[in-house]
């Protein structure tokens, strides 16, 4: 299987693989008017499989989002066909509005103009809990 390249956009390489839906979801990407590519379970001498996301838009990318669901991914950002940065992702220390609380007793779930704000309490697992009531994000 084949896919062109991108001229000007994003490649977000080294998706554990089925993690692609999920950061479609998260980072929008139905929304744009542009060519997104979702390439799953792709053969990897590194990983042995692996999802990637090709996206065909010089646009806004959230860090924060990718980290969360897999800070083991790499974001490669294209200009004029060429790789002019490679980008390491970090495993964000807050989420915001990323991620709702699922909590029916959150006063998020009653004041609904507040932000879904949640912070890392455990790297290791990649625990995050909502700021207002503590429960873990799920």
């Amino acid at each position: 299987m084949n896919v062109d390249s991108i001229q000007n956009g994003f490649v977000i390489d080294h998706i554990t693989a089925g993690s692609a839906m999920r950061l479609y979801e998260l980072l929008h990407l139905d929304e744009l008017d542009v060519t997104v590519a979702i390439m799953k379970n792709v053969t990897s001498r590194k990983m042995g499989r692996k999802d990637i996301i090709k996206i065909d838009a010089d646009i806004d990318i959230d860090l924060d989002i990718i980290g969360y669901v897999d800070p083991k991914a790499t974001v490669n950002c294209i200009k004029d066909g060429v790789l002019v940065e490679k980008k390491v992702i970090q495993v964000p220390e807050r989420l915001v509005d990323v991620i709702k609380c699922k909590n029916p007793r959150c006063i998020t779930s009653t004041e609904q103009e507040l932000k879904h704000i949640f912070k890392l309490t455990d790297r290791d697992n990649k625990v995050y809990r909502c700021i207002y009531c503590e429960v873990k994000a799920q």
